[in-house]
């Protein structure tokens, strides 16, 4: 009975199949989102989907790296199974992705931008993607197998190549899955035209940990090389631009020199050192990362009002999401690939009128590998038994967490970073988050942290060798062997 009267107050799915628009940045950090509470940015476009739909507070990815991230997306499966558990790798893709299937059950089914799995996109009636990590201007892409030259801001080309397949090249007679997927704002963080000077002039606020000193934590946090003190390049600061990432046009070298040539001699005519270096470089860097996102901002707007012009908004689910998350000058760091609140969550905002509440936030434990078992049942395909992620269609058609957690949902998600102090020197880990415990294991360590998100949000003490949460870490690490059992993880490394 319980199940009938929750089931009524489900808001009920149109009959006609949904169109899917799944838009993914690269390295986008949640605190550098408006809807996810920004002290730094004011995203207005990626906030309208928020606005109109849902936000995930608590979604993560199985592996925060790009290429695994990707692939887990596309196939529901931990790194492990889709077998790119880091860079790299080559993705097979002969294996099945929800694109394959959407497209086995008569979905139209497009990628621009992004690719970053080495392999060539199977499962789409048409694709361009970048080459390799792509230049941030006049990017070279693969269109359908054949290579073409682009000139322009790369965001932007992104974005004009999804709205001209979306307005003039899809098949009107079929629903569509449309997969656009930015560079930015990947490093090295090279804003577009129309974002040069944003900020100039102004401080951003610095993040309460960025002169963490590690203590707390075990070693692991001191083995990396990922600090904004220490690690970031010349060229991070744009202090020296080689030429082959300058693929601009005279207009656009014009515009970029007369924005860094001056603040480059005012850097140099200061002379700083210590504290005021490092914050001199937060501050080049993080300008630098949320200009790109403006423009990143600017392209879901257009997108958001191609779909209105085209009739297409009331019937078709818009996403908002990145690859992982990333640091933005927090614990003094740059980059992804641990399991530290940063990095591990990511932005995750959906908007589908009529079926999810505008407005909507929920805390429930979600994971990159739900996507493709969504995907699949909002296209009315069957879930292939392989994937390991749990459809997100409960939560979109609910009114509340509560009335999700009444019928049953996760309490725990599983992690694992498999490189071993590759790049950025990050050792590998795996661990186990609840609504309120953290649990991190570092097998060539021999160290495992424990952290209580409650009253610690800032991962700074490790209650691992606490007496008090012995119980605590006692119960985690039994979770973590049950959790790495359920997805069928091999205890080796």
């Amino acid at each position: 009975m319980l199940i009938l009267i929750l089931a009524s107050m489900l808001i009920t799915p149109p009959e006609e199949p949904p169109n899917i628009v799944f838009i993914m940045s690269d390295d986008h950090a949640w605190q550098a989102i408006s809807a996810y509470g920004s002290d730094r940015n004011v995203t207005p476009n990626i906030d309208r989907i928020a606005q109109d739909g849902i936000t995930f507070d608590r979604y993560y990815v199985e592996n925060s790296i790009c290429a695994p991230s990707r692939a887990a997306i596309l196939t529901g499966v931990f790194s492990e199974h889709h077998g790119v558990p880091t860079n790299r790798e080559v993705f097979d893709g002969t294996q099945e992705t929800f694109p394959v299937v959407a497209r086995a059950s008569g979905y139209q089914t497009a990628l621009v931008g992004k690719w970053h799995l080495k392999s060539e996109p199977v499962g789409f009636d048409h694709y361009e993607r970048l080459v390799g990590q792509g230049n941030y201007y006049g990017p070279r892409m693969i269109r359908n197998g054949v290579e073409v030259l682009h000139e322009g801001y790369t965001t932007d080309v992104i974005t004009d190549l999804a709205l001209e397949w979306l307005e003039t090249e899809r098949d009107e007679s079929k629903p569509f899955v449309l997969m656009v997927q930015h560079k930015a704002p990947h490093r090295e963080w090279m804003p577009g035209p129309d974002h040069l000077h944003d900020m100039e002039g102004v401080d951003l606020p610095e993040p309460p940990t960025l002169f963490d000193d590690y203590s707390g934590r075990g070693r692991a946090s001191t083995m990396q090389e990922m600090t904004i003190k220490d690690h970031l390049r010349p060229m991070d600061l744009k202090l020296a631009m080689p030429e082959w990432m300058m693929r601009m046009t005279p207009e656009e070298r014009a515009a970029w020199d007369k924005a860094y040539e001056p603040r480059n001699e005012a850097f140099r005519a200061l002379d700083l050192a210590g504290a005021d270096l490092i914050r001199w470089k937060y501050q080049r860097y993080a300008k630098d990362y949320l200009r790109c996102i403006a423009s990143v901002d600017d392209s879901v707007g257009r997108i958001l009002d191609s779909l209105e012009s085209l009739g297409l908004d009331e019937n078709t689910i818009v996403i908002y999401t990145s690859d992982q998350g990333w640091y933005l000058g927090e614990h003094g760091w740059y980059d992804k690939r641990w399991m530290y609140e940063e990095s591990f969550r990511t932005p995750f905002l959906l908007r589908w009128p009529g079926v999810v509440a505008p407005g909507r936030r929920t805390e429930l434990l979600s994971q990159n590998i739900d996507l493709a078992p969504t995907f699949l049942e909002v296209v009315g395909a069957e879930i292939p038994d392989r994937m390991q992620g749990r459809s997100l269609l409960p939560i979109l058609e609910s009114v509340d967490d509560a009335q999700v957690e009444d019928i049953g949902w996760r309490d725990a998600l599983y992690y694992r970073y498999y490189e071993s102090l590759g790049p950025h020197k990050v050792p590998k880990h795996e661990g186990v988050r609840t609504r309120r415990y953290k649990l991190m294991v570092f097998p060539e360590l021999d160290e495992v942290e424990l952290y209580d998100l409650k009253v610690d949000p800032d991962e700074l003490h490790s209650l691992a060798d606490d007496p008090g949460s012995a119980v605590v870490r006692e119960r985690l690490e039994a979770l973590l062997v049950e959790l790495r059992a359920k997805y069928d993880v091999s205890e080796d490394w």
